[in-house]
């Protein structure tokens, strides 16, 4: 009799640790956040995969359950590759059910090496839900609005996209190796980057040019990169103008005229490419002070005011 009591109780004890161990790992992580994260499956992901990302990001408290909640619906095949937004205040159940139906139906393209008011641009012309107060928001992330192609639903909003681009940067940018011998902030990498994207047309140059804001960043000189005074006197009728485009304006007083101003801009420039940050991080050994851009738009590098002046010579510019 005290041998059947046992099992009793130990059958008991076993039912409720497992009830106990269920209601948690299928509750939410934590309903009352209802801010959206950004979530990807990639093609051919399996559902262990996806349980195991899903409890990395937060969004999951436990990746077996969350596995056994999606076989005990029968949805296996039905989650799909690609984008979506969940809340960490869903419960498993709604996890798998959302993964289910991509949420996005609007495809976007952004190049390297735009300024946040194109991204805006291009936002205006393929985004339903646009209006023009995401612009000073988009200018605000300025450098972290990681160029890629992107999906986003008709109705997304700015923060949402903002987000995602912030993630894709810092995805991106944590795999990248950098030069131990380099004592640079994030912001400070961004900034040479965002120049370097601009002022680069091939990728052979990037490194170099690199290495040439650097030795004048290290020799006390102003860096003189057009770019930034671009980026000072760029309107909606041209965000890049040249500097024979404006009749002299080059915004001295601008912080951004690395003529007149020593040492980095105040923001990035633009938005850079995940090659152009890789040439900052790990520049080329050079002793090149100078560059122009011929024709071609090949760069020709100078060590000195004299070797920059007979390319300037050379190259007939």
């Amino acid at each position: 009799m005290k041998k059947f009591s046992f099992i009793i109780v130990l059958f008991i004890l076993v039912i409720g640790g497992f009830l106990a161990w269920w209601l948690n790992g299928t509750a939410a992580v934590n309903p009352l956040n209802k801010d959206q994260k950004s979530f990807s499956i990639k093609k051919g992901e399996g559902v262990r995969a996806v349980a195991n990302n899903l409890k990395a990001q937060g969004l999951i408290k436990d990746p077996v359950i969350f596995y056994l909640v999606v076989r005990r619906l029968g949805i296996d095949s039905k989650i799909q590759a690609g984008d979506f937004f969940i809340s960490p205040s869903l419960n498993a159940t709604e996890v798998a059910k959302a993964l289910q139906t991509g949420t996005y139906d609007v495809r976007i393209v952004i190049p390297e090496g735009k300024r946040a008011e194109e991204v805006a641009d291009i936002l205006r012309e393929r985004v339903g839900s646009y209006n023009e107060s995401w612009r000073a928001k988009l200018t605000l992330n300025e450098g972290y609005l990681f160029p890629d192609t992107y999906s986003f639903p008709k109705d997304v909003n700015i923060d949402q996209v903002i987000s995602v681009m912030r993630d894709n940067f810092e995805a991106k940018y944590s795999q990248i190796e950098k030069d131990g011998g380099l004592n640079l902030s994030k912001k400070d990498v961004v900034i040479l980057a965002s120049m370097v994207e601009r002022e680069a047309k091939h990728d052979q140059d990037r490194p170099i040019v690199a290495s040439v804001l650097f030795n004048r960043l290290n020799a006390d000189m102003p860096l003189y990169i057009d770019a930034t005074i671009q980026y000072a006197i760029g309107t909606p009728k041209k965000w890049w103008p040249t500097l024979t485009d404006t009749g002299g304006n080059v915004a001295p007083n601008s912080p951004y005229n690395t003529y007149t101003h020593a040492g980095l801009p105040p923001t990035p420039i633009s938005n850079p490419g995940i090659e152009v940050i890789k040439a900052v991080l790990n520049p080329a050994k050079t002793n090149y002070l100078y560059y122009i851009t011929d024709k071609s738009g090949t760069n020709r590098y100078g060590r000195s005011l004299e070797e920059h002046n007979a390319n300037i010579k050379k190259y007939g510019l």
